[in-house]
């Protein structure tokens, strides 16, 4: 009886072995070692996944080998009749891209795929294929080709990359350059987003969920739309719903700025000025300086100037003012005034750092030379 109390434990172990073994076997693959490579662009994520091979002592006797052949070439293996070169080794080289691209000027939808090359001495024919589950391009059809361009490769003899890599350059909010390189060979291919409208829909379906009630949240939104001039009924929505008390919103200066801007371009003059108005009632002493800087930055001297006399009725003779106002009169070329209000600052200067910035501004403006901006 206690041997028969022993077969359900035996039972289980022998379970438990059997789905031991039946784990397919692993080891780190060292000869062509699987590397991956990403970027964001914008809101637009790239990510390259690839097995790398090395040159190993084959300078040379790489490009248009048995190693990256040339043109499309019977494998000897697989369904495929004609094969590019897998743009790297052992399993798929794959590109997977977040939102809608264009490839050297030619559309490809967000999505995964297959990437493989077939090279020429001079060129290359990039291929991205729908089928990005293959192993190589053993069983590579055309009939899955999303996109194919053409681009130039270049040749460096005075330099080599040991392990194929992929890399990026070039990055900009909406593009980058892409290249592979290996031994003495770059291919590079320049990848472009839409960078407003791929950002603007990111930005809609983040609204719809938990952010769409978050004040802060949706005055970032609604100032991203100012910014890029778009959607401004959306962006009319989300800074009043930002500004609401009734739903948790606080009505700061750089929120009713931002529905002025929104009101403005909508061309509601008289709302925009309403809006204008009771910023500045809302605005710090900082709150208007900065906001003076930005419009001298944007060259709108007179403007400035307003904005920092507006600071000084306000909040009178404090230091910000009369930096804000020895700034706005320089710019406008009223050097007299602007050495005034310096040489106030300069005894008002809460540091040592300013203080001494400050008496190089006068400095300048006592020869008779506007103050840099």
């Amino acid at each position: 009886m206690k041997n028969l109390n022993l077969l359900p434990t035996l039972a289980l172990i022998l379970i438990m072995n059997t789905s031991l073994f039946s784990q397919p076997f692993q080891v780190p693959n060292t000869t062509n070692p699987p590397q991956r490579a990403g970027i964001t662009i914008g809101v637009t994520d790239i990510d390259i996944h690839w097995h790398s091979p090395g040159v190993k002592g084959r300078e040379g006797k790489i490009w248009g080998t048995n190693v990256a052949n040339f043109g499309f070439i019977n494998l000897g293996f697989g369904s495929a009749k004609e094969s590019p070169w897998r743009a790297g080794a052992d399993e798929n080289t794959t590109m997977t891209f977040s939102t809608d691209v264009t490839i050297e000027g030619k559309k490809l939808a967000a999505g995964k795929y297959g990437f493989a090359i077939a090279l020429y001495p001079d060129s290359c024919v990039l291929v991205f294929s729908r089928n990005y589950s293959g192993w190589g391009t053993y069983f590579y059809s055309p009939s899955e080709d999303a996109l194919r361009v053409m681009v130039r490769q270049q040749k460096d003899v005075q330099r080599s990359r040991e392990w194929l890599a992929y890399t990026f350059s070039e990055p900009t909010n909406n593009s980058v350059t892409v290249a592979l390189e290996w031994e003495h060979w770059r291919i590079p291919f320049k990848v472009e987003v839409d960078f407003v409208s791929t950002t603007l829909a990111s930005i809609k379906r983040q609204m719809s969920g938990g952010l769409g009630f978050d004040p802060p949240s949706l005055q970032a939104a609604a100032k991203w739309c100012v910014d890029n001039d778009v959607n401004y009924e959306d962006a009319l929505f989300w800074i009043n719903s930002a500004t609401d008390p009734n739903l948790g919103g606080v009505q700061t200066f750089t929120a009713l700025s931002t529905k002025s801007a929104i009101l403005r371009k909508q061309g509601k003059t008289k709302e925009a000025e309403e809006a204008r108005m009771a910023a500045f009632d809302k605005a710090t002493v900082l709150e208007l300086h900065q906001y003076g800087r930005q419009l001298i930055a944007e060259k709108k001297y007179k403007d400035a100037v307003a904005i920092f006399e507006k600071n000084h009725e306000k909040f009178g003779e404090t230091w910000p003012v009369n930096v804000g106002l020895a700034r706005g009169y320089s710019a406008n070329g009223d050097l007299k005034k602007a050495l005034v209000h310096a040489k106030k600052a300069v005894a008002q200067a809460p540091d040592d750092l300013n203080r001494s910035a400050l008496q190089d501004m006068v400095k300048t403006l006592e020869v008779g030379k506007a103050i840099a901006q």
